[in-house]
């Protein structure tokens, strides 16, 4: 079924794409080369520029009825925009437009448990493990009828993205990675951290109590806007900003997922057996074949691991940027033009 339903506020968000080692490095085979090529300019656009999308539908999918944002043709190469918590498709309000513009079909579901994607089943388990956002997305194209798409996401959506595309390369045409590769596992998760790495993720311990989920039920729209102010010290968002997101926690099962998930990651809630399967390819933390950008905001204040660490996990056309300008966390809102530049270049390569 598919029915139609600042510390620097005055910069323009074509923010400065930079690169390693003084430009931008591309990996192919291992080996490091200036990239030195780039397709269609995406115009520079001032961050808030757009307030709402033009088209929200929903479709069946999966054990889901899934809300979406949709944008340009509908004959175009599709572009998956995937977001993360505690965010929603407003993430995108302005690199869809962007994308639309240059020729792409832009979907922007909501994840389970925000905005008006809904179980279609009360019955259903409502599972927040990583790997069931990837099959969520896999089920969501097989809806649409799409083949392939670029999938594109920072937080939750660009694990969801790295899961994609490890598990079933032969729907990603391409990947936008914010913070680079970030698959998981339980195993992993329970591996002890120093203590000021451990301080970083004070908020998925507090998740670990019934207290916590108790206080995130109850203070969810403020715990929420605690979490942006840590994760982008230098973003300066008003509220009307925050508050077109905010709405989207209202969603009836957005606690429960929001818990599970982390609960899951710490391996103190189970998950399904039926992914079991998807869970043991995971573990080994699978290379990725597909063309990959990776992004990373010069002012990220959530817990992230260095570009470094996971250039080897891609085995594919490569490339990382450090997006300048005070950026952080939620890097597709804070720097439209710049992440709608990084889906239009892996498109190239």
């Amino acid at each position: 079924m598919k029915l139609e339903i600042n510390h620097d506020r005055r910069r323009y968000l074509g923010a400065t794409v930079k690169s390693i080692a003084a430009a931008e490095l591309t990996m192919i085979g291992g080996a490091a080369q200036p990239e030195t090529t780039q397709r269609k300019k995406m115009p520079a656009i001032r961050q808030g520029t757009h307030t709402s999308f033009d088209s929200l539908k929903q479709i069946d999918a999966g054990v889901l009825n899934v809300g979406y944002a949709e944008a340009g043709p509908a004959d175009a190469p599709a572009v998956i925009l995937l977001h993360g918590w505690p965010y929603d498709i407003h993430s995108y309000i302005d690199v869809a437009p962007l994308l639309a513009s240059a020729g792409y079909r832009v979907l922007v579901p909501y994840v389970r448990g925000y905005g008006s994607t809904r179980f279609l089943s009360s019955e259903t388990f409502r599972n927040g493990q990583p790997s069931v956002l990837a099959v969520d997305t896999i089920a969501f194209m097989d809806a649409l009828g799409l083949k392939t798409a670029i999938l594109a996401g920072f937080d939750w959506g660009a694990r969801t993205a790295n899961i994609t595309a490890a598990l079933w390369p032969e729907r990603c045409k391409a990947m936008v990675s914010v913070s680079g590769y970030l698959i998981g596992s339980q195993e992993a998760g329970k591996i002890p951290l120093p203590p000021k790495a451990e301080l970083q993720w004070w908020y998925q311990f507090y998740f670990a109590t019934e207290r916590g989920r108790a206080g995130y039920n109850k203070y969810r729209q403020d715990f929420a806007k605690l979490i942006w102010q840590i994760a982008s010290p230098r973003w300066n968002f008003d509220d009307a900003t925050f508050e077109r997101s905010a709405a989207s926690f209202n969603n009836s099962d957005h606690v429960a997922i929001a818990i599970h998930n982390y609960r899951w990651r710490l391996g103190l809630a189970e998950g399904e057996s039926k992914y079991d399967d998807l869970e043991r390819r995971l573990a080994p933390g699978p290379v990725i074949t597909v063309p990959t950008i990776t992004l990373e905001g010069d002012a990220n204040g959530a817990p992230h691991p260095e570009a470094s660490s996971y250039a080897g996990k891609f085995s594919g056309k490569y490339s990382h940027r450090n997006i300048e300008g005070g950026i952080g966390h939620n890097l597709p809102q804070e720097a439209p033009q710049a992440f709608a530049q990084a889906v239009v270049d892996v498109d190239g390569y």
